[in-house]
């Protein structure tokens, strides 16, 4: 069975930082593009930041711009997604997804189906909350 279990969500105040991690089993995601989304409060999800498969590309949607990164550890097949200067904005549910296609960029994962709809694989999700 294909799981990719988040850690590391919680509360917050602005300006914190928080890293978030994302360990996949059942299956190796070394040839996979792999990000994160989130959805905040009433709003739909939305693409993050994505990563491809060798980790040389990333994709970040604007308003994380400058402040998220996302870094992959295809030995231990995980994913992390750092972020810094946390705005209450960010308060969503953030989850962790990977593609099902192999050798992918991270473009086709994140950016082109910002939505998700490339996502072949999802976690559970994890609550962020920035309290202002």
């Amino acid at each position: 069975q294909v799981q990719l279990v988040e850690s590391g969500g919680g509360l917050v105040q602005a300006g914190d930082s928080l890293r978030l991690s994302c360990a996949a089993s059942g299956r190796t995601f070394g040839d996979d593009a792999m990000g994160w989304f989130r959805r905040a409060p009433g709003k739909e999800r939305e693409f993050v930041l994505t990563i491809g498969w060798s980790g040389r590309t990333t994709y970040h949607a604007d308003p994380v711009k400058g402040r998220f990164t996302i870094s992959r550890d295809n030995n231990k097949n995980t994913v992390s997604l750092e972020m810094s200067s946390l705005k209450s904005e960010d308060t969503a549910v953030y989850y962790c997804a990977a593609s099902s296609r192999p050798y992918g960029t991270g473009q086709g994962l994140g950016p082109m189906q910002p939505q998700g709809s490339g996502v072949g694989y999802w976690g559970q999700g994890t609550q962020v909350t920035v309290s202002s």
